[in-house]
């Protein structure tokens, strides 16, 4: 009996800390449905949660991250109506403590809040990643290209043998950011720069899950030396000595004279004093697009090559497709994407069914907003829920399926689509929403159309028999990646040897 009445009487004390509160404004709205628990952390692959939620709760829903409110966004149109024609109040970000506090010390461009130091920073940054901007950095671009497709294959000995295709890839969407970054470049996959960079990449992505870090919703563990906190100090300290030394370098090569070509650390350097940035201001600006870009576009273009060689009927068309536009004399450039269609379906295709960020980082309310009668609380983290707006039935038949079909007769590139007046019509949501739409979305296309549609000119890509690829499972807490995998990439004709052969590859910088 005493065990018993003990329990009864804890309850009031337990209460709080297991079951969620359902708050109103002074106007009666109640905040949106949800689970009656309330949760810490979402285990491995939270998206397939989110998405069942959905279909008990409704397509905007709210659950409790310990003290957190967390209102999740299923549907196209709410999300266009919140993030977009509400931006002033839905742009903020949730300040995580592994990801904002620790690792990044308030500074990324993807985690500030929406500020006057957001504004600053984000503006430096698109003088580097404007369309405009884009045209001076196309032979770059054009150029990692190139090297990506010929050091595949010559590691696959034209061919022989298979290979795991991440390393490579990793490289080449490294490359890019450095040129737009530091205007240098890595010379291999086994460069010291290489292995450091996409380490720092990837650990950035396995500790930064949105509803994954239990350290993140319980503010006593963050007093205590948890392992993800030792983690996350400890990446916060490389990312300030890589990247670090990259500036400094950098900085060295202008005091020498050297005329270094226009890139976000020469910016940051000429005018730190008139921009009053501290260091760290210039070691996480500097870090913002190699940690997320990197990344992101090494997810896809790896989902696409597993996606890929399992539909051969699909790379059959593209490769009809190829040989009929661009024909076997040269391999596609930028100015044939619009000529492409169909390249151009299998590549918002993978984007749709393989999103790189199933659960992108969350925005934040400043201010209370009431919704089709629903209360949205100001500091609500507010989540786009990509997996589940992805596979809408409604929009997307067979959602589960690979069918570039979907895409063809789109003619718009994303920047455009995500500007379109009906969030119905919106291509696809990879890249976010509203204010807080990347900023490097007009190099990820260009980079993306480069890889995909060259590998595709070039090789026959198949998997292996006897090592299945799962489309099911991936690596990451924030960033999805394929669970490693090889493939065979057989060159499709002879002339892919003469052209690939015809560049030689160079080294910008020793690092």
């Amino acid at each position: 009996m005493l065990g018993i009445l003990v329990v009864i009487l804890s309850l009031p004390f337990i209460f709080p800390y297991i079951l969620r509160r359902n708050l109103q404004d002074k106007d009666g709205h109640m905040i949106p449905p949800g689970p009656l628990l309330l949760y810490y952390f979402l285990r491995s692959y939270p998206e397939r949660t989110l998405r069942a939620w959905s279909r008990i709760y409704g397509p905007l829903f709210s659950i409790w991250m310990g003290n957190q409110l967390f209102v999740v966004i299923s549907d196209a149109r709410i999300a266009k109506d919140l993030l977009v024609n509400n931006g002033a109040i839905f742009s903020s970000r949730k300040q995580y403590f592994i990801k904002s506090q620790t690792i990044l010390h308030g500074r990324g461009i993807t985690t500030t809040p929406y500020n006057d130091t957001w504004r600053q920073h984000r503006r430096i940054a698109m003088q580097l990643l404007s369309s405009k901007a884009i045209q001076s950095y196309a032979p770059v671009l054009d150029y990692e290209a190139h090297i990506l497709i010929r050091s595949m294959y010559h590691q696959t000995k034209m061919g022989a043998i298979p290979i795991n295709p991440a390393n490579f890839v990793g490289r080449y969407t490294l490359n890019n950011m450095l040129t737009i970054s530091f205007a240098t470049r890595t010379g291999s996959t086994l460069d010291p720069l290489t292995e450091r960079a996409l380490a720092i990449a990837t650990e950035f992505m396995n500790l930064t899950g949105p509803l994954s870090n239990i350290v993140d919703f319980i503010e006593p563990l963050q007093w205590i030396p948890t392992p993800k906190r030792s983690r996350a100090r400890r990446l916060h300290d490389e990312i300030m000595n890589v990247y670090g030394t990259m500036i400094m370098q950098v900085k060295a090569r202008m005091d020498a004279g050297e005329d270094i070509p226009d890139c976000l650390v020469k910016t940051l350097i000429l005018t730190q004093e008139e921009e009053k940035l501290d260091w760290e201001d210039m070691c996480m600006l500097s870090v913002v697009f190699t940690l997320g870009g990197i990344q992101s576009m090494k997810s896809t273009i790896l989902w696409f090559l597993a996606l890929i060689s399992l539909h051969p009927e699909i790379q059959a068309r593209a490769h009809a497709e190829l040989d009929r536009v661009t024909g076997r004399e040269h391999w596609p450039r930028a100015e044939d994407e619009q000529r492409l269609q169909y390249i151009r379906a299998v590549i918002k295709e993978t984007e749709r069914s393989h999103s790189p960020f199933w659960v992108p980082p969350p925005h934040l309310s400043t201010e209370d907003f009431v919704y089709n009668g629903m209360y949205i609380p100001k500091n609500t983290a507010v989540v786009l829920n990509c997996y589940d707006i992805h596979h809408n039935e409604a929009k997307y038949p067979d959602p589960f399926s690979f069918n570039p079909d979907r895409f063809l007769g789109d003619t718009l590139t994303c920047v455009e689509s995500s500007k379109v007046p009906n969030a119905v019509d919106l291509d696809h949501w990879a890249f976010g929403a509203g204010r807080r739409l990347c900023p490097a979305i007009h190099v990820a296309e260009r980079e993306l159309f480069l890889a995909i549609s060259r590998l595709l000119w070039a090789f026959d890509i198949r998997p292996l028999p006897d090592e299945p690829i799962s489309l099911e499972e991936y690596e990451g807490e924030s960033g999805r990646t394929p669970v490693p995998f090889r493939v065979t990439l057989t060159p499709r004709h002879d002339r892919v040897q003469s052209l690939l052969e015809a560049v030689e590859e160079v080294t910008l910088m020793k690092i």
